[in-house]
């Protein structure tokens, strides 16, 4: 039976709703992004860990998100254009969302209950807040902007 977090419909970069049940049974590392920010450079990670680790059933899902220091202008078309030429994104991109107030998206919602941040605080403080998901769909992880990409491996191996 699928975990409820297969069944959050999801628009992909290009405009198609889904669902992440294409997903299930996969090692998801769940991340907001932006194209603006300082930590943008970890998109070259998150590439590295998927283009690593994608055969054996790990995915990362990037879901871009401007309500950082709107550290995301773009629209789809241009933000999926520029993870491709800069860091050679080939990882599943999302709809820009919202991940922290009253439009907050259902997914990230979710997510923040299941896997609280410092002090027990739900709320998403900046770009590439990124959480683990084992094969069944239970948040395992949270991870601050500050963790790279390559120091989450070992954890995605271990669940893999």
């Amino acid at each position: 039976m699928n975990n409820p977090i297969f069944d959050f419909p999801v628009k992909t970069i290009d405009g198609i709703e889904t669902t992440l049940s294409p997903f299930n049974e996969q090692v998801l590392l769940i991340v907001n992004t932006a194209s603006e920010c300082g930590f943008t450079k970890q998109y070259q990670g998150l590439q590295n860990l998927y283009s690593a680790h994608q055969a054996k059933g790990f995915s990362v899902l990037g879901f871009p998100c401007n309500q950082f220091g709107g550290q995301e202008k773009g629209n789809s078309g241009e933000i999926s254009q520029f993870c491709e030429l800069n860091f050679g994104v080939t990882f599943p991109l999302f709809e820009k969302v919202e991940v922290n107030g009253d439009n907050a998206h259902p997914l990230f919602v979710y997510l923040k209950g299941a896997a609280k941040g410092i002090l027990g605080s739900q709320k998403i403080k900046w770009n590439f807040t990124k959480f683990l998901v084992n094969k069944q769909g239970q948040v395992v992880k949270r991870y601050g902007p500050m963790t790279k990409p390559e120091a989450i491996e070992a954890d995605i191996k271990a669940l893999l």
